[in-house]
């Protein structure tokens, strides 16, 4: 079991916080997980709403590999269709040898219609877009010379000047919502990440969508055992269920409410069905016990949300850290994750 640290850095124009205390505070916080033994630290890409102010991953994650030396940086996720795959490749394998070789790349169709519209995009041609401009940000990083001609893109004979560090590739994660779509992922041979709370209604769900995709693999010819699967959670460890609910209910419920498309439930709902990794060391172990006994192996926490104050992330990225972490075989002990993915982590 992986431990990483995750935010989409929803910021809120009704709270004191500015963007750029937002931004220190998150760097500040990647400084802190890799001191305290966290194997990665993430970002989300969002635009045009409060849902996230990190439209350009690649320059946090640069700004945060200045400050770091071990910890993985990972991108959760470079939204494909908004860009041309040569401009994600090159963005990225920056990324990848600013930070010596320690990028994570999560890869994603995206799904908020404002985004779309902002951009221009018709949402029809995302999964076509996506499927097309994956196979090239890979290849392009790996310091092939291309040549395409499909649908959407065409590249004559460009090589980039700056390719990945690791080669072929950085390890690789297609984001997945939809339930259905992990069997369609899977037979492909591709790595998925997942954020739950999106995609299921409770927790016991998810040994379920787990095991469809390793079945999935099974029917593609892949190596279902190799599957390595970061899940996204809230997280919040407390000495009890009222003191969790006084430190968290109130950021719980405005990142719900805030929540574009998304599915709307209260604090107690959440709790009730395990959709937030919310309690004691000893409740949130045993959720995290349970995933990983399904497929999970790699522990993505969100701990700043909501506008959550900046001390109370800290401490309970310590919590989790000293409490709950050293009760699982782990690589948490300063150590940098292995590279991931199915065999090579190429697309099938």
């Amino acid at each position: 079991m992986h431990f990483g640290v995750f935010t989409v850095l929803d910021h809120y124009l009704d709270l004191p916080r500015s963007v750029d205390q937002l931004y220190d505070e998150v760097i500040e916080q990647a400084v802190a997980a890799e001191e305290l033994g966290f194997g990665s630290f993430w970002v989300a890409e969002h635009h045009f709403h409060e849902y996230g102010a990190c439209p350009n991953p690649a320059v946090l994650l640069a700004a945060i590999a200045a400050r770091t030396r071990r910890i993985r940086l990972g991108v959760a996720v470079s939204v494909l269709p908004f860009h041309h795959p040569l401009e994600v490749a090159e963005a990225y394998a920056m990324v990848d040898r600013l930070s010596g070789g320690r990028l994570d790349l999560g890869v994603g169709s995206g799904y908020l219609a404002h985004e779309f519209s902002g951009y221009g995009i018709d949402p029809a041609e995302k999964r076509d877009r996506f499927d097309e401009a994956l196979p090239l940000v890979l290849r392009a990083m790996g310091g092939e010379r291309i040549h395409h001609a499909g649908r959407f893109y065409r590249v004559d004979g460009v090589q980039l000047n700056v390719a990945a560090m690791q080669q072929p590739h950085p390890p690789y994660w297609v984001a997945l919502l939809r339930r259905e779509a992990v069997a369609h992922v899977g037979r492909q041979g591709r790595p998925i990440m997942m954020v739950p709370y999106a995609s299921v209604d409770r927790l016991e769900e998810m040994e379920g969508v787990l095991g469809d995709y390793r079945r999935a693999l099974r029917d593609g010819g892949h190596d279902a055992e190799a599957a390595d699967v970061p899940l996204a959670f809230h997280v919040h460890v407390g000495d009890d269920a009222a003191s969790v609910r006084a430190a968290a209910e109130a950021a719980m419920t405005r990142y719900v409410r805030t929540r574009l498309y998304a599915k709307r439930a209260e604090y107690d709902s959440l709790v009730e069905r395990r959709m937030v990794l919310f309690g004691d060391p000893d409740r949130v172990s045993a959720q995290i016990a349970d995933l990983e006994r399904w497929g999970m192996t790699r522990l993505l926490a969100m701990l700043n949300f909501g506008g959550l104050g900046h001390r109370t992330t800290l401490r309970v990225m310590e919590r989790l850290a000293r409490e709950v972490a050293p009760r699982f075989q782990s690589s948490f002990a300063r150590q940098p994750l292995a590279a991931a993915g199915l065999s090579s982590g190429r697309p099938a």
